[in-house]
């Protein structure tokens, strides 16, 4: 493992005012955004999808450092035959690869999920680092619930799966992301969240520890402290900015070059400013910044609706976003340029 370099790669995924875009969605979640704006999911239409967002220049060179792809996009051409990989390289941007193979019940936990995916991932990481990767994106899932969710067991066995994973990656020589997300959709408020998210941060540094996993060759991806969907309870930007801070702090080494948050389904205009409060905040050990998919991708989407004469709106909506979150990684962004734009 030669970490001078997986550090390297860390801190520009990281870089002031850049963030990565997960472009990874699955076959089968690609194809509900696309059912909401009537486009048909193919091979065709997800590669023209993506290709128009690899293709906006500005956003990609200016305020993307990285895009996590799916095991499709990372072997497919654009429609002139240039593979996707070299585009995103073209403009600036780093290629990742999401390795998880999504979710599965959890024995004897009722409701709770493992990830899967670890069995042949010492073989499919080099020909990923050949096709272009240099980084690479894992997800553990705890939903707050009733009864005790998340158990011990669920938290311990994806904790365990994250570190695993984190280590088969850095001896591959890519960078993996580490991604545990406490989601958003019960009923719990936001002082839960962040009681939750904080033993899971904790349970999970501890695995990486007994892992071997270098710190300083990694990027923390986790979910902010907000009030689930369910509670109906609304709290500023300045709490969840001074809560999440908090919760990190207690839980993340400084040694971690960067933290990438998750959106989690967060509308984009705070996804964004909740962002933008915490890099307010200053005097913090890692750099803050964003790894968003709907959060980036929601108003490109909609321009876009499969239609080749919307590919310059979509990519004009694609780059105001973009540029939104680079000023929030910064601690730059003000609400008034969101009208400005609209």
């Amino acid at each position: 493992m030669d970490l001078a370099e997986l550090n390297k790669i860390a801190v520009a995924m990281v870089a002031p005012g850049r963030g990565i875009l997960a472009a990874d969605e699955s076959s089968g979640t690609i194809k509900k955004r696309f059912d909401a704006i009537g486009v048909e999911s193919t091979e065709d239409t997800r590669r023209d999808y993506r290709e128009m967002m690899f293709r906006a220049t500005e956003a990609m060179s200016k305020h993307i450092s990285g895009v996590i792809l799916y095991d499709e996009t990372i072997w497919q051409k654009a429609k002139d035959g240039t593979p996707l990989v070299e585009l995103i390289r073209r403009a600036g941007s780093i290629p990742g690869i999401k390795v998880d193979e999504g979710t599965q019940p959890l024995p004897n936990c009722p409701g709770e999920l493992i990830t899967a995916g670890l069995d042949q991932l010492a073989k499919r990481l080099p020909k990923y680092y050949e096709q272009g990767a240099r980084f690479a994106k894992w997800r553990g899932v705890y939903d707050i619930g009733p009864h005790g969710m998340p158990s011990y067991t669920c938290v311990k066995a994806n904790a365990h799966a994250l570190a695993r994973y984190a280590a088969l990656c850095q001896a591959a020589q890519i960078v993996p992301i580490v991604e545990p997300e406490v989601l958003m959709d019960g009923g719990h408020d936001i002082d839960r969240c962040v009681e939750v998210t904080e033993w899971v941060l904790k349970e999970t540094f501890q695995e990486l520890f007994h892992n071997r996993v270098a710190l300083e060759g990694i990027v923390l991806k986790p979910n902010m402290a907000v009030p689930g969907k369910k509670s109906g309870k609304k709290v500023s930007a300045e709490e969840v900015a001074e809560k999440t801070v908090r919760m990190l702090k207690n839980c993340v080494p400084g040694a971690v070059p960067g933290i990438a948050f998750l959106s989690g389904g967060q509308s984009d205009e705070e996804a964004t400013a909740h962002l933008d409060a915490m890099n307010r905040l200053g005097g913090l050990p890692w750099k803050l910044t964003f790894s968003y998919g709907r959060a980036l991708q929601a108003a490109p989407q909609k321009a876009w609706s499969g239609k080749t004469e919307n590919v310059a709106a979509a990519q004009r909506a694609f780059s105001h976003r973009a540029r939104m979150n680079g000023l929030a990684a910064m601690g730059q962004w003000k609400a008034d340029l969101e009208k400005k734009a609209a």
